[in-house]
């Protein structure tokens, strides 16, 4: 019997990219992203301007999407969007464009979480990648999240871990912007990071009551510290040790990462990991994570670049797996800024 073919057309808009794109049941046809520059003069996202921004942008982003698929809006067989968690002006942009477009065709909305969708970006149809298997561990690590997730199904997930205060995208940030960089930092410090030494200066790892669980807010205070301590003594330290701070800055949250993610590992017996999120385009978590196949016997799965950071696809992926259980949203279906990560 012939598979059915179902076309999706998805919708991102939680934070400061808008996105559109339309899957063809778990195979990606577009995948369209519209970025805002106008956050950093500011040092990061401002909300109001990221929400009249994504106005500016949805049409346009939908309408390229559907063009570059080769898919006529008549063709589709529903609307997928995130509903959260995320930015409320922003989601509700996305959420009031889905709703009204589901009701304008009438077929079926289905509201997607965000960090199921960047999780799920894994099973995205792609002859380059293989899927992991339930159960499988996730480190899920972007701007506004750390969490280690044990992914049972495409619907059933339970948190190990996760940050007590700040996200580890956060910490990456905020870091560079003590030294200078500007927003975002973390693909700076990671650049500069290359060129230095990642043993050249030592900064402890938090303790936390639940030993799967992070800690970064501490971490940024000590580099504030040691910044300032190392400034008292030459007033050009960060310039003239830029390369050297960013790689021990990396080298240290990459190893907090690690080793809470060994010991999730060790806890569940389960050596098939997977990284998701922004962060994980980070080039040393994903060097550090593939070594690990052979260090400790994982079988990892790193996603490709344009599945890391917010995107559309990821969207659409989990609108299939909910359209194939008729998991759909109601005309009443709002959006929320914060969302559990089964709801």
């Amino acid at each position: 019997m012939k598979k059915k073919t179902i076309h999706i057309l998805s919708i991102e808009s939680s934070c400061d990219d808008t996105a559109a794109a339309v899957m063809e049941n778990k195979r990606v046809l577009s995948n369209i992203i519209a970025g805002q520059k106008i956050h950093a003069a500011y040092g990061g996202v401002v909300p109001e301007l990221a929400s009249r921004a994504h106005q500016q942008n949805i049409v346009p982003v939908v309408d390229q999407a559907l063009k570059k698929a080769g898919i006529h809006k008549n063709q589709l067989q529903a609307i997928a969007f995130t509903r959260g968690p995320g930015l409320m002006g922003s989601l509700l942009v996305g959420t009031s464009f889905a709703k009204s477009l589901s009701i304008a065709l009438d077929i079926p909305l289905i509201p997607v979480n965000h960090m199921q969708a960047h999780v799920l970006a894994h099973f995205i149809d792609d002859q380059d990648k293989s899927h992991p298997p339930f159960p499988f561990i996730c480190l899920t690590i972007s701007g506004g999240h750390t969490q280690i997730l044990k992914v049972s199904a495409f619907n059933k997930f339970e948190i190990l871990g996760e940050t007590i205060d700040d996200a580890v995208g956060e910490a990456f940030d905020k870091t560079a912007k003590l030294l200078g960089l500007p927003y975002p930092g973390g693909p700076l410090i990671d650049k500069y990071a290359r060129l230095g030494n990642p043993k050249a200066y030592s900064f402890s790892e938090p303790k936390t009551p639940n030993p799967l669980d992070f800690s970064f807010s501490g971490f940024k205070t000590a580099v504030l510290y040691f910044l300032q301590k190392e400034q008292k003594k030459d007033a050009a330290f960060i310039k003239n040790n830029l390369n050297d701070i960013c790689a021990s800055v990396q080298r240290s949250i990459v190893t907090i990462l690690m080793n809470r993610l060994k010991k999730a590992v060790k806890i569940s017996g389960i050596k098939h990991v997977a990284i998701a999120g922004g962060v994980s385009a980070n080039s040393e978590i994903r060097s550090t994570l593939k070594s690990m196949e052979t260090e400790a016997d994982w079988i990892t799965y790193i996603p490709k670049f344009e599945y890391t950071t917010d995107n559309a696809a990821m969207i659409g992926i989990v609108g299939y797996f909910k359209y194939l259980n008729q998991d759909f949203g109601k005309d009443n279906t709002v959006a929320s800024s914060r969302l559990d990560i089964n709801s």
